[in-house]
């Protein structure tokens, strides 16, 4: 069964692939999961302050034996994986811009990383053995302007209806007060 993509979905992404490269398949997968939903600019200064060792990216999947890190349960600063998400965000802003999407607003739909084929190794050629695709899509946000009226409650005055018991009322001629 063919797959098939909805044209009007792929009029309002852009996207931006990068196959074999070199960086961790788990470090990839983990800064797929902390950029996913965030606008592009903020996943930009993100990866920098990753880079620069000023913020750690959290890791939920694979974090056995991790270390805590401040204001988080376990994390790490995989620089090197940073980089190419780096890379891969500007490449994808650049794909944007040329079909005429307004930069400043754009969200990150779509971040996937997958393992990718392992290159042959042994000996000499042991040094490469970590290969991961990424791929990404970014939509402009739809701004929405969010009116708050004020609500005012009408109150319509209904006519009281008196309630008429139908009780006999007790009487207190027989009870002695001192």
């Amino acid at each position: 069964m063919a797959k098939t993509e909805n044209l009007a979905q792929t009029k309002d992404v852009a996207r931006a692939k990068a196959l074999n490269l070199s960086i961790s398949t788990k470090h990839g997968v983990e800064i797929s999961n902390f950029l996913r939903y965030k606008r592009t600019d903020f996943a930009k200064k993100l990866m920098e302050e990753v880079i620069e060792f000023k913020r750690a990216v959290p890791f939920r999947r694979f974090d056995q034996d991790l270390g805590h890190k401040a204001g988080m349960s376990g994390g790490r600063f995989p620089q090197k994986a940073a980089q190419e998400f780096l890379r891969l965000i500007k490449t994808a802003e650049a794909n944007a811009q040329v079909k005429g999407f307004d930069i400043t607003s754009l969200k990150i739909v779509k971040l996937v990383a997958n393992k990718a084929a392992i290159p042959m190794t042994g000996s000499r050629l042991r040094y490469a053995t970590k290969r991961t695709h990424l791929e990404i899509e970014v939509a402009p946000v739809k701004v929405t302007k969010i009116v708050k009226e004020k609500s005012v409650k009408k109150t319509k005055e209904a006519p009281v209806k008196e309630a008429t018991s139908h009780k006999k009322e007790k009487s207190t001629e027989g009870v002695k007060t001192s």
